[in-house]
């Protein structure tokens, strides 16, 4: 539930059309009261409370993606997890305490009748890893918790890029949806005032047709726009957590402005920094330790005990022994583990090209569509949006002077419609690819 400021008591008996309760229920009503804005208050978070999603900015959005977006918080799950692995991969072994028992019988002549015959043992084993097994298993889990806090870092900028996406997706919606309104509007007026030439025998029948299947035209563009909106707000409630209120988000923002094509960085520097090339980076180091600990597991391993047995009809009552375990090699060798672990460190030096060419990809092309963006928007406002503008001013009068015909009206508003919808599509490109290349090229943040 979305709430930001509480006016009244959201539970209250006159909400229900119940009558106020008599004194006896009264100081009930007043002690859960309180307690149940609160806990409701407390339900929703600080981010969200603040948040107005009638007037939505984008760095609210922002603000709602990082505290309430799942794949998010799936990614900050796996670096917790990432992080317990180091300390399972250090824990030493634990001894191991053995009791046991043989030759329970009947009592000896030296002993009480009560007390029956029992050889009783008590011993303990302890394992000792050797060619730095849990060294090299330490190494790569922190190898494998860096690559999970990059792997965060990347999720974050991932998000960040499809809230900015689904933002002004849905910013273009409503000017869409505006577009299509005023034009609706206007052919509403047009028709009225057809209706009255046709009755004053100023304009044909057909005409009039024309006007009114063009008048129609435009209330299906209204109700396109409408469901496109109801598209983008759903796909942008998804991301910050919203979903419930997807319908009363309305973007706030106006589109960015156009900034001077930014100037190509160094490519090589750009993608190094970036925490999908360094998340593969540190997942080469963990496969090169999981390399070396395949081939620690033929350093055999040693477990040594000690035993104390105690036998109360032997000559020597009680004894201490010790032992010693080696495994013996005689039938297997590793071999699978190790070229296992040889063909996971290819693979992972694969991934690591695979990443950083994606990466030179999307730096080169976010620049590319960012400048042709830009040029595009530049051509709509210097040009295009005032020669439309002009051409169907001047349609409308020279239509009211009786000077052109009904076609001529018709074709120079839908070169204007056209026109303002293309111009609302190149500012939406724009910021999208504004949005893709601030993210392509940014340095990455450490992960909290």
């Amino acid at each position: 539930m979305w709430c930001s400021v509480f006016a009244e008591p959201l539970v209250s008996p006159h909400n229900f059309g119940m009558k106020r309760p008599s004194s006896v229920y009264s100081g009930l009503w007043g002690a859960l009261l309180p307690l149940a804005s609160f806990l409701l208050l407390t339900s929703v978070s600080p981010v969200a409370r603040g948040a107005e999603i009638e007037r939505l900015t984008l760095q609210q959005a922002r603000l709602l993606m990082l505290e309430r977006n799942r794949e998010l918080q799936l990614a900050r799950h796996a670096v917790s997890g990432a992080e317990a692995d180091i300390t399972i991969a250090g824990a030493p072994p634990n001894p191991i305490l053995t009791l046991s028992t043989a030759r329970i019988g009947p009592a000896d002549q030296d002993t009480s009748p009560l007390i029956r015959r029992i050889d009783a043992g008590v011993g303990v084993t302890q394992l000792f890893e050797r060619g730095r097994k849990r060294e090299l298993r330490t190494e790569a889990a922190r190898f494998a918790y860096t690559a999970a806090q990059n792997d965060q870092v990347d999720v974050e900028r991932q998000q960040r890029i499809a809230v900015d996406q689904a933002y002004y997706d849905l910013l273009l919606a409503q000017e869409k949806q505006l577009v299509a309104e005023e034009g609706a509007g206007l052919f509403d007026k047009t028709i009225e005032a057809a209706e009255r030439r046709v009755q004053a025998g100023d304009l044909s029948r057909a005409d009039l047709a024309r006007l009114s299947v063009d008048a129609l035209r435009a209330r299906n563009e209204v109700d396109n726009a409408r469901l496109e909106q109801i598209k983008a707000q759903v796909t942008l409630a998804y991301l910050i957590g919203l979903e419930r209120d997807a319908q009363r988000i309305r973007a706030a923002e106006s589109w960015p402005p156009i900034a001077i094509a930014p100037a190509l960085p160094e490519i090589e520097r750009v993608v190094a920094q970036r925490a999908d090339v360094q998340a593969a980076q540190a997942r080469i180091q963990q496969a090169d330790k999981n390399r070396a600990l395949a081939q620690a597991l033929r350093t055999r391993d040693i477990t040594a005990g000690v035993q104390y047995d105690h036998a109360p009809t032997d000559v020597v009552r009680n004894s201490v022994g010790l032992n010693v375990s080696v495994p013996l090699f005689t039938r297997y060798y590793f071999q699978g583990e190790i070229r296992r672990a040889e063909s996971d460190y290819l693979a992972s030096q694969t991934a690591l090209e695979r990443v950083r060419a994606a990466a030179i990809s999307q730096v080169s092309g976010a620049a590319g569509a960012l400048g042709s963006a830009a040029e595009r928007v530049r051509r709509f406002q210097e040009r295009l949006l005032a020669a439309a503008e002009q051409a169907a001013s001047g349609a409308e009068f020279a239509y009211t002077r009786g000077a052109i015909g009904v076609m001529d009206l018709l074709d120079a508003r839908r070169q204007l419609h056209v026109t303002r919808l293309e111009y609302a599509s190149a500012l939406a490109d724009y910021a999208r690819a504004n949005s893709v290349w601030l993210a392509a090229t940014e340095t990455p943040k450490p992960a909290p």
